[in-house]
């Protein structure tokens, strides 16, 4: 596999790049590797809209040195973005089926980083994630999981048997939030073939 010189940052449901994992990747990304371009946007509730906000964003990135790192909805559509340009992945305790779980949220949310920014996460959202879903990403090795057994959110056996034939770091214990994050970024850049400028 070749460098990576694009990586792309998506944040979990009511989540934001406020998120201590995206703005600790931030930080490396701005220290070690700033000849990289890094892009975490806020996106939308709208799962379609998410879809294409996504894709406006990196349609010039070049495929085959491109990156995705992914939290919870993020690594859904992370899966999805991996699919459907070639590029390598890291899901953090990855969503499996948002469209099933999100359809307890229909309604009025708060955000968690703002709880006084509001949103509406409408019923037609339910089936904007269907359509995005991948049946089984063609490449697995292309994917890389971080799954704590201690998510609160998301059943680890479901994230795990999601992407049996992909890398993974199934820790014991841990959070949906992954608190420890930070001693696994080193693994995260790894796989994603980070290199310093030379």
């Amino acid at each position: 596999m070749t460098k990576t010189t694009h990586v792309l940052y998506l944040h979990g449901f009511r989540s934001s790049p406020r998120s201590t994992k995206a703005q600790q990747v931030a930080r490396v990304m701005a220290t070690q590797f700033a000849h990289i371009t890094w892009w975490c946007p806020q996106l939308p509730p709208s799962p379609q809209a998410a879809a294409q906000l996504i894709e406006a964003g990196t349609a010039d990135w070049p495929a085959h040195h491109m990156a995705v790192i992914g939290s919870s909805l993020g690594g859904f559509y992370a899966t999805w973005l991996a699919e459907r340009r070639g590029c390598k992945a890291v899901l953090l305790n990855p969503a499996v089926d948002p469209a099933r779980d999100l359809a307890n949220y229909i309604g009025t949310q708060s955000s968690w980083h703002n709880p006084a920014e509001h949103f509406y996460f409408a019923p037609a959202f339910v089936d904007e994630l269907r359509a995005l879903e991948v049946s089984g990403p063609t490449h697995p090795e292309r994917l890389w999981a971080l799954i704590a057994k201690g998510d609160e959110v998301l059943d680890w056996h479901e994230m795990t048997a999601r992407y049996p034939n992909s890398p993974q770091v199934v820790m014991e214990g841990g959070d949906h939030a992954l608190s420890n994050f930070e001693t696994y970024l080193p693994q995260v850049l790894e796989f994603l073939d980070l290199q310093a400028a030379s």
